[in-house]
């Protein structure tokens, strides 16, 4: 049995995907195509085939378009610099790993049998890379205005909250998820320091989370955990956009 076959007895209906998608395509090459990581095509006969990777690439710049026209609309008091910022909060491994989740995505990705085996349905930059792959294949089978439609249904509603201002942003929840979601480790805060008198202290926190390392200082143990994590947060955007 090649592996083609093999997939499509161990796998669901793409149909269930189109579904969770909200979009049916007209040429069903096109959402196969999506679906192939490179480690599935290593193990094809058809030295012909192509993994997703080239979609990937079309599907990163049709997002980062479209998110931009709807923060463009959404937002029209926001400059362009706060633009950027909630832009790159949007267009990055950790939303678009929540979009694959939301989607079942991990389901029907076709993986190598090494990568199957190593969990890759649920690596967050496999499921983010798909995600790319899969926005690219509705542009190129049914045109701009209907990948627009998708993107718009499916990230539209993480809109309000990464708009928030900065000061009144609760990183200590951001940093948690986004670990959650891409890491899988716990954020780790320590206290480094504390000056003054008991009545009027000040905290310096230490956090710790993946490669990185940061400080942040507050007059409580909380604001100073707060402050250590914005700055992790925003390395992390940094790293993923």
């Amino acid at each position: 049995m090649n592996p083609d076959d093999e997939f499509k007895m161990m796998n669901p209906d793409l149909s269930t995907l189109e579904e969770n998608l909200g979009y049916t395509f007209n040429n069903k090459d096109f959402l196969e195509h999506a679906l192939r990581h490179s480690s599935y095509v290593n193990e094809l006969p058809d030295k012909d085939a192509q993994d997703n990777e080239r979609l990937e690439f079309l599907g990163d710049s049709v997002l980062s378009v479209i998110i931009s026209h709807l923060l463009i609309d959404r937002f029209p008091e926001r400059n362009e610099g706060d633009l950027s910022k909630i832009r790159s909060r949007l267009v990055n491994e950790c939303q678009l790993y929540a979009v694959a989740q939301k989607i079942h995505l991990g389901e029907f990705i076709r993986l190598g049998k090494g990568e199957m085996q190593s969990g890759g349905q649920e690596k967050s930059s496999i499921l983010a890379d798909t995600v790319e792959a899969l926005l690219a294949a509705i542009y190129l089978d049914g045109g701009f205005y209907r990948v627009f439609e998708v993107i718009r249904h499916h990230f539209s509603g993480l809109f309000d909250e990464l708009a928030i201002p900065e000061e009144n942003q609760d990183f200590k929840s951001r940093i948690q998820e986004i670990v959650q979601a891409t890491l899988n480790q716990q954020p780790n805060y320590r206290i480094i320091n504390e000056t003054g008198p008991d009545h009027d202290k000040t905290f310096e926190v230490e956090l710790v989370v993946d490669n990185i390392k940061t400080r942040g200082t507050g007059k409580n143990k909380k604001a100073a955990e707060q402050a250590a994590a914005q700055k992790a947060v925003r390395l992390l955007n940094e790293k993923d956009s």
